[in-house]
């Protein structure tokens, strides 16, 4: 900053005085394309670091090193499409849901759903895996269902980042732990406070939503009938479509590179589409980038009569092609966050509201907060991980308390709440691969805003907050070598 003009309370302060109204106005009430509305917010905070004598270079560069870290996360995203293409290529998720639909009934799809994510989560620890695997047939067996949508897809997703959140698996959870200075295991321990309500509350309303009209006029037994037949004449289903799904988490529990992991589940699933489906190499190859249409059948001399409607709905989706305009908003995300960094304005809004905390629940609410804040503004989850736990730690020691209650109010505020905010990574995958916007499955999400209410509740009455027991951390010395 040396040269730079630094800000005050309220110039920090103008950026998110700007993008917020515009997202929540604009995007939430007036339906506006949230791409335009986060470059007019890039915009006017690029026009706060000219003033503050930074160049266009300088924001060039901030933006391009915030993409750079962000592009295997978009790079996922891209080859998800072309998996869930390829595995309709195949009968992968259709074969999911056959069985799905002859299993589960319409009374039990959402509880079903919650439970079945969030098993496979904990195994695997990625929600993205999750959603993106039986969370994909899970939601074409609720269109089949016609069971309402944005209550599978809340299930879904609150399954999926239960294990995200609680799995020694998981990423964010080690991250989390290793930012505040925890071991992981007290970590997961202490992270149970707020889990495990918010799973029997959510499991309790998915359970609930199953008998109440909340999930909509189920489909008739008729026409459940008619899909299954449906998929029993368009595919030739054998146990053997399931061996990409079992690649995929096999190789996620191993810790095998994602990105080669999903491609080779493309490889096999067109391998079986052509050797099991009789299609051909070419239409595997369409399938990959352009996504499945009903169309295929017809090339193939199948008939395509009498499929009802829902079918094509189910089947007619994924390509990498469907993914360009989620990397679009993407890049537009950090059109924003690339210069807001440059001011600095988060931190001094961050150092202002410490002033005000005096006791551990306005040290939770403030945390909370923080998180929040950073999660939907830097749109990077790690970093909204980091900064709050090294802005907050000294607070937590003056407090007497132990550093566990900081790694859990971080994933709190940022893990689970991070595929509730639109125009982050995790939101915008979501919302994508499930076929759902995000402020329609965001009521039904509970199991992932539960805990940020349950976090205060727990800040203000003392309940499940946990005291300091030394006055030094063994690891202290080292924590400016360990965050670079």
């Amino acid at each position: 900053m040396y040269g730079k003009k630094k800000l005050n309370l309220g110039l920090a302060i103008l950026p998110l005085a700007a993008m917020l109204p515009l997202l929540i106005i604009g995007y939430g009430q007036l339906g506006l394309r949230i791409e335009s509305l986060l470059l007019i917010s890039a915009g006017i905070t690029a026009a706060l670091t000219y003033w503050q004598g930074y160049r266009w270079d300088d924001i060039i560069d901030s933006i391009v090193s915030k993409l750079t870290k962000a592009m295997p996360v978009t790079i996922i995203l891209i080859c998800v499409g072309g998996l869930i293409g390829t595995w309709m290529f195949s009968g992968t998720i259709p074969y999911m849901v056959y069985w799905g639909l002859k299993l589960i009934s319409p009374q039990y799809i959402l509880i079903t759903a919650f439970f079945i994510t969030s098993i496979i989560s904990v195994c695997t620890g990625t929600s993205w895996g999750s959603a993106g695997t039986v969370g994909v047939a899970l939601m074409g067996v609720a269109v089949s269902l016609d069971v309402s949508l944005p209550a599978a897809a809340g299930a879904v997703v609150s399954g999926a980042y239960f294990g995200d959140k609680i799995s020694p698996l998981s990423d964010t959870t080690n991250f989390a732990a290793i930012v505040a200075d925890t071991d992981l295991n007290n970590h997961i321990q202490h992270l149970l406070y707020t889990t495990i309500p918010s799973f029997i509350l959510a499991a309790i309303v998915y359970f609930i939503a199953g008998y109440t009209s909340f999930t909509g006029n189920v489909a008739t037994p008729e026409k459940i009938t008619e899909i299954i037949t449906s998929l029993e004449n368009l595919y030739h289903f054998n146990a053997l479509l399931i061996l990409p799904p079992i690649l995929i988490l096999w190789s996620t529990v191993t810790k095998r590179p994602v990105i080669p992991t999903i491609l080779a589940a493309c490889v096999l699933a067109i391998v079986i589409g052509i050797t099991l489906q009789g299609f051909t190499l070419k239409q595997g190859f369409n399938v990959l980038i352009d996504g499945f249409n009903l169309s295929m059948f017809s090339e193939q001399g199948h008939s395509t009569a009498g499929i009802v409607s829902d079918v094509p709905r189910l089947l007619n989706r994924g390509g990498m092609l469907s993914m360009m305009g989620t990397t679009l908003l993407i890049f537009c995300a950090f059109a924003f966050a690339g210069p807001l960094v440059l001011t600095g304005a988060l931190t001094i809004i961050i150092s202002q509201l410490l002033k005000a905390v005096h006791t551990t629940g306005k040290l939770i609410a403030t945390t909370l907060g923080t998180t929040i804040l950073l999660t939907g503004t830097t749109c990077d989850g790690r970093l909204a991980l980091l900064i709050p736990a090294e802005l907050f730690k000294e607070a937590y020691r003056k407090m007497g308390l132990d550093n566990k209650n900081l790694s859990r109010t971080i994933e709190d505020g940022c893990t689970v709440i991070e595929p509730l905010i639109p125009w982050t990574s995790a939101g915008i995958y979501m919302a994508t691969t499930l076929g759902v916007s995000t402020l329609d499955l965001l009521p039904w999400a509970i199991q992932c805003y539960a805990a940020a209410f349950l976090a205060l509740i727990y800040g203000f009455t003392g309940f499940g907050i946990a005291k300091s027991t030394s006055k030094t951390f063994p690891n202290e010395k080292n924590i400016n070598h360990k965050i670079t």
